[in-house]
């Protein structure tokens, strides 16, 4: 009851390749320091490769009471070689070793998850390029608000996720320092070299403190939380496509591989796929707040809770990857419907700013423009009218200064086309959006 308990290498075996590596490094060190002779050191990193081979080829057999990863690679290595195979656990401890091995899987799925990013930027902006003339409402609380580009829409989810990889970088920053030398808690008596240990996995830093080099968890907490924001900004995707894909908006039509039927009502397409990544992120949220309650008690130095760290960032890195992956080859076969949409912008006053701009051109001030244009909207909807419908005559009972200039102001597209300045929703604006988008692409 106790092994099933305790047991890690029912999971933490998926770090095999990380451990492997790691364990290589460390080997290949202790030969240089003179720790171990070469011909030793190099007996454990070809031993430790026929040992990944026989991981990846599946003919390895996992053994639960060896516990973890590191002790079943450590005695499969033994039985391959012999005595020297006890000899590469030589001036490390597990709390260390585990410490390194896991680290270098964080690096690897951060890296991962920035090639995913990668993929649906490039897929959103290729949707922007396409409707950079497509006009849909913009919405505050909801409501429609003022007459927007879909290729404006689409490219501030570029953005989101753009900074998502730069959390990323930022995060890889600190999960790329090396904890090895360590030993359990108080570093050794050995001669080691850990900056060479660091440096041959491609870690640029090893701990300043062997306390803490031992017991640090905040490189899992960061990297959870960069898969957290990434599923916010997942989830407020796939509640956009939800609503779009609703006749009631009918902004745009789901590719049938990507939604499902009713078991009942046969006009059904429910759009799954977005409902389940929007459900997805409340277990990524959960993996974070998981691990900020294993550290926020925890003395110094390891302690076996720390055990906790993996399951939900593994489970985090497969939500992360798959989420990503579908939502790029949904984006790509998204149809939109510029006609719903152009249709929708000509209701709920959405040119009523500009109304109020115009005024302001003449010379009223903001806050009487702005009432005026109250006036104007109020008059519109009690004769069933849209702005651009009232008569001059109508207008200009609520101001003499309007001319028939106002009504080229009025238009939804010329409305757009007004608002240039940087980042609006301007053709201009939107092609240097675009342009900025692709050289990102370009250089990550």
């Amino acid at each position: 009851m106790v092994a099933d308990y305790t047991d890690s290498q029912s999971y933490d075996r998926h770090l095999y390749a990380q451990d492997i590596r790691a364990s290589q490094a460390h080997a290949r060190m202790l030969g240089r320091q003179g720790i171990l002779t070469e011909a030793e050191a190099a007996e454990l990193v070809d031993g430790l490769e026929t040992v990944r081979r026989e991981i990846e080829e599946g003919r390895f057999v996992w053994k639960r009471e060896l516990e973890d990863v590191h002790m079943n690679i450590e005695a499969r290595l033994t039985e391959l070689i012999g005595e020297t195979g006890k000899k590469l656990h030589t001036g490390r401890s597990r709390n260390d070793q585990v410490g390194l091995t896991f680290r270098l899987y964080v690096a690897d799925a951060l890296k991962a998850w920035q090639k995913d990013l990668s993929g649906l930027i490039e897929a959103l902006a290729g949707q922007a390029a396409s409707h950079q003339e497509t006009l849909l409402p913009g919405l505050t609380h909801l409501q429609p608000a003022q007459p927007i580009s879909l290729a404006h829409q689409l490219l501030a989810y570029c953005w989101m996720f753009i900074r998502d990889s730069a959390r990323l970088s930022d995060c890889l920053k600190r999960v790329q320092t090396s904890p090895l030398g360590a030993a359990a808690l108080a570093g050794t008596t050995y001669p080691l070299d850990p900056l060479s240990v660091a440096k041959d996995v491609g870690f640029k830093a090893i701990y300043d403190n062997s306390l803490d080099a031992v017991s640090d968890r905040d490189f899992v907490v960061e990297a959870q939380s960069c898969a957290a924001l990434i599923m916010v900004h997942l989830s407020r995707l796939c509640e956009e496509l939800i609503l779009f894909a609703n006749p009631n908006f009918g902004y745009l039509r789901l590719p049938d591989a990507y939604s499902t039927g009713s078991s009942i009502m046969p006009q059904k397409k429910n759009p799954d796929v977005c409902e389940l990544m929007r459900g997805k992120s409340g277990r990524v949220f959960g993996h974070l707040l998981s691990i900020l309650t294993v550290l926020k008690g925890l003395p110094l130095a390891y302690n076996r809770d720390l055990q906790e760290d993996k399951e939900g960032f593994l489970d985090s890195h497969t939500t992360i990857t798959s989420s990503l992956t579908v939502m790029a080859g949904l984006m790509r076969e998204l149809v939109f419907v510029p006609e719903r949409m152009a249709s929708a912008c000509k209701s709920g006053f959405l040119n009523a700013t500009e109304l109020a701009d115009y005024l302001v051109s003449l010379g009223h001030p903001f806050r009487e423009a702005h009432h005026i244009t109250g006036k104007a909207v109020a008059m519109a909807e009690a004769l069933g009218l849209r702005l651009e419908e009232l008569s001059l005559v109508q207008l200009q009972s609520l101001s003499a200064d309007i001319t028939e200039s106002v009504y080229p102001v009025l238009d939804a597209a010329c409305a757009v086309r007004r608002r240039e300045t940087p980042g609006g929703t301007g053709p201009k604006s939107v092609e240097r959006q675009l342009a900025k988008v692709r050289q990102w692409l370009a250089e990550n």
